[in-house]
């Protein structure tokens, strides 16, 4: 999504653009697999049978090149994985709250406003301030809500289609994500039932399904670890465990004729290196706010004007370590995807996509917690980009 006549982007060796095979296809195609007459949005290339009900279940964190290399804890989602072309892509930022818009609407993060993990917010005007809004938390370090969800993302969602087609939907997750300013930005629409466990969910899930209509199922656990053990972990190993089974069982329940399908948000990789803008008065020199995350930064800066000494100076500074552009630059070159001009503020002046396994992060607005993650994503490495999509029919 270039504008007419900008250069394309090239990033480095080590990342690469998100492919063709988007996540924010899978549930249109999905939806139209269950009479949706949705022609105008994406498609993921799933070739999925015509249904009255089916269910599309969502792993946090579940990269393809992950599973490919855990496979051995995985066997139902190994045997699914080895079937064809069973690989897609997340897009820019590989993040929850960019992706899980992008999936629940269709649309690309600059059309839904959703990012990055945190964003400079808004209501302080178009240049200045030092408020971050965490889309997950839906509110800023201090607990005070970001700005109505429905007017943040004003598209409607899949969800929201379906029922004004007739078609009944289901979403099931942790209870405390109902209602949530994530769920009412991205995921609106569907009736939320609460699932805490995984048994529970499938559990849910099979009842759903008694009934015509398109249940989601979304499963936060696998990311959870990775981010605190790493994805290399034996913790990991057993939760992918976990997580195999229970699809096992939900495949073994599913009606039949009923698609299942199963995506990810993004991918992730094991930090080894670490940068902390904080501790490097060159980094932080001109640079007003640092949003986003470690792994996809955006700088806001205190002059516009500075835009390009800002970009030569991280990029020297970083070295082989980060992609480092302007932020129109970036925009132009379609990297968030068609940007609404509502959206324009929040992308940084200057956009930074780390590589290879290095964090950049920011202890002046980072929790000491989130510094000492082991597993993170964000970037454009194939580790980040690559999401699986599997198919089985019940």
């Amino acid at each position: 999504m270039t504008h007419p006549g900008s250069p394309a982007l090239v990033p480095p060796p080590g990342l690469v653009l998100p492919g063709p095979r988007s996540l924010r296809g899978v549930l249109p195609d999905v939806a139209r697999a269950v009479g949706l007459d949705a022609p105008d949005l994406p498609s993921a290339g799933l070739a999925l049978p015509s249904a009255d009900r089916a269910v599309v279940v969502l792993v946090d964190g579940l990269g393809a090149r992950q599973l490919a290399a855990r496979s051995g804890h995985a066997p139902t989602l190994r045997g699914l994985l080895n079937e064809g072309e069973r690989v897609g892509s997340a897009g820019y930022p590989t993040t929850t709250a960019a992706s899980l818009a992008s999936f629940g609407t269709g649309r690309t993060p600059g059309e839904t406003g959703l990012l990055g993990y945190s964003v400079r917010d808004p209501r302080q005007g178009p240049r200045g301030g030092t408020e971050l809004i965490g889309l997950v938390q839906w509110a800023n370090a201090a607990g005070v809500p970001g700005p109505e969800p429905a007017l943040w993302q004003p598209h409607p969602t899949v969800f929201e289609l379906l029922g004004r087609a007739g078609i009944a939907t289901t979403t099931l997750g942790k209870a405390r994500f109902a209602g949530s300013g994530l769920t009412r930005a991205a995921l609106r629409g569907s009736a939320f039932v609460a699932a805490d466990t995984l048994d529970r969910a499938v559990e849910e899930a099979r009842r759903a399904l008694r009934s015509p209509g398109l249940v989601y199922l979304y499963w936060g656990g696998l990311d959870s670890v990775g981010h605190h053990e790493g994805w290399g972990s034996a913790a990991w190993g057993d939760e992918l465990e976990a997580l195999d089974a229970a699809v096992t069982t939900l495949l073994r329940r599913l009606p039949a004729g009923t698609p299942l399908v199963l995506t990810a948000d993004h991918g992730m990789v094991d930090v080894t290196e670490r940068i902390d803008v904080a501790h490097s008065p060159a980094l932080r020199e001109g640079v007003a706010l640092v949003a986003g995350e470690p792994r996809a930064l955006h700088l806001h800066l205190d002059r516009a004007e500075d835009v390009a000494d800002v970009t030569a100076r991280w990029s020297d500074l970083l070295g082989d370590a980060a992609w480092v552009l302007p932020g129109e630059e970036a925009i132009a070159g379609g990297l968030f995807g068609l940007v609404e001009p509502r959206n324009a503020g929040l992308v940084g002046d200057v956009v930074v996509a780390a590589r290879g396994t290095v964090a950049v992060q920011d202890s002046r607005t980072q929790t000491p917690a989130s510094l000492t993650l082991v597993g993170m994503h964000g970037s454009l490495t194939p580790d980040e980009v690559e999401i699986p999509l599997l198919v089985a029919v019940g």
